[in-house]
């Protein structure tokens, strides 16, 4: 029979082999917990950059509402929160008081002057947003873009409430008025413009071809119609 001190192992290798049984147990237990961890933070900080996005976005439709408003104040307008409904779709719209169709133009107008002033501002002040982390900015610019389109596609087609900035803006422009799918490119030239120059900002062509459209959706207000 073989020597009684060779069984059981000697405490030493005993040792060592909970210790690396212990070790292969923390390090099943432990990697998993540390990428739960990181998995964790990464989606706790998608979840906060998404409300700064969403808040970004409806500081854009604030602003775009309050064109309306301070527009319809200086002309004396008695602005006015209005409910309306597109379908089963409830939605509001700015209301005034009965104007002249040149000072129309300017209050149908005046939510797209916003925003196109506002994407120019962050454009120019921060030409690579594509690049950096700044959600909120980034909400609002998308708001912006998206808010154009939208009410482009609702003026080539013709569809929606009739309180729609871009039909207030055909039916008051010259004296009898323009087809609405022009009004429709007026607004979605600039905001077109300006997503080409969020992914290039250094296409210096964009930059003024977007300014100008900006500029020319201003100046229109001299061939709106008076009465």
């Amino acid at each position: 029979m073989a020597p009684a001190a060779n069984y059981p192992l000697p405490i030493t290798d005993c040792q060592c082999t909970c210790r690396v049984l212990v070790s292969c147990l923390l390090l099943t237990v432990a990697t998993p917990a540390s990428a739960q961890d990181a998995s964790a933070t990464a989606t706790e900080s998608r979840a906060r950059s998404t409300i700064v996005f969403l808040t970004g976005a409806f500081a854009g439709l604030v602003a775009h509402e309050a064109g309306h408003v301070i527009a319809g104040v200086a002309f004396d307008a008695h602005p006015r929160t209005k409910r309306i409904h597109y379908g089963p779709i409830p939605f509001f719209a700015i209301d005034h008081d009965l104007v002249t169709r040149r000072q129309e133009f300017v209050i149908a107008s005046a939510g797209f002057w916003v925003q196109h002033a506002t994407s120019e501002w962050i454009l120019t002040a921060r030409p690579e947003l594509a690049t950096e982390r700044a959600p909120f900015l980034k909400g609002m610019f998308a708001f912006n873009l998206a808010a154009s389109a939208v009410y482009s596609v609702a003026a080539f087609g013709r569809f929606g409430p009739p309180e729609r900035d871009t039909r207030g803006m055909a039916v008051t422009l010259g004296d009898d008025g323009v087809p609405e799918p022009v009004i429709g490119l007026l607004v979605l030239a600039p905001a077109a413009l300006d997503g080409y120059r969020y992914l290039h900002p250094h296409a210096t062509w964009a930059k003024w071809a977007s300014r100008s459209a900006k500029i020319v959706g201003v100046a229109l207000t001299i061939v709106a119609g008076r009465e």
